[in-house]
């Protein structure tokens, strides 16, 4: 009874000291929400893009905007999805509703479960180590800072990608609806802007996509824990 009781007692202090004991580093809900997103983000972009074709100006008819350097010219073929405008805007609508849905699932279980706590930027808790970590890849540092479960920088890209997620999907309502959702359109500065919001957060988006390759193929057995789940904690 004594040992069970002593057991039971550092067990309870463990957790105490650290609630994800016992816990994979990568939860299978986490898993399976960035599984799904790879075919739903390919897909949306690439629709888009096909979208982007019909118009493929920044800026009202007689009023372009004079800073885009890209003014006609159409994304080549490879990167678009749908065949033409009404194809695109099918698979576009469709698709969007999915990835919503992977999205918001993904964000309550971050919250219900208490993993945003070890995945989130806190300014006051990670600023310091972004920095120091930034500086050890530019070589300025000889060694990298303590390690976490994530970086600072990690949970920097991390937070930024959801960021600019939301971004999207609000700008992209914006854009879908833009009587309906006059306020929604008017908060973006107007439909035209939310159009240059929507196209620069896929921008930022596909920014990351590349970065995060770049890193775990640096750094394969990332790519094992995010089908395994890893060591539980």
């Amino acid at each position: 009874m004594a040992s069970n009781r002593t057991l039971s007692t550092k067990t309870s202090s463990t957790k105490e000291s650290n609630p994800f004991a016992g816990r994979r580093a990568q939860p299978a809900l986490i898993r399976l929400a960035h599984w799904i997103n790879i075919p739903l983000l390919l897909i949306m972009a690439g629709s888009g893009l096909q979208i982007l074709v019909a118009y493929p100006y920044l800026g009202p008819r007689g009023g372009l905007y004079r800073w885009y350097p890209f003014q006609g010219s159409s994304p080549p073929s490879w990167l678009r999805f749908g065949g033409w405008l009404a194809g695109a805007r099918h698979w576009h609508f469709a698709i969007a509703w999915f990835l919503i849905l992977n999205g918001v699932i993904y964000l309550i279980y971050q919250v219900a479960s208490g993993e945003w706590r070890r995945r989130t930027f806190l300014p006051l808790r990670d600023t310091g180590n972004a920095l120091q970590m930034f500086a050890y890849y530019l070589r300025v540092r000889k060694s990298p800072p303590p390690e976490d479960f994530y970086n600072g920088l990690q949970r920097m890209a991390y937070t930024s990608a959801i960021v600019f997620a939301m971004v999207v999907v609000l700008s992209g309502l914006a854009i879908y609806k833009p009587v309906q959702l006059h306020w929604l359109t008017a908060i973006f500065g107007g439909y035209d802007a939310a159009r240059v919001i929507h196209l620069g957060c896929l921008l930022l988006l596909a920014i990351f996509t590349i970065m995060h390759l770049v890193l775990v193929a640096l750094h394969p057995r990332t790519i094992v824990t995010m089908v395994t789940g890893g060591k539980r904690g």
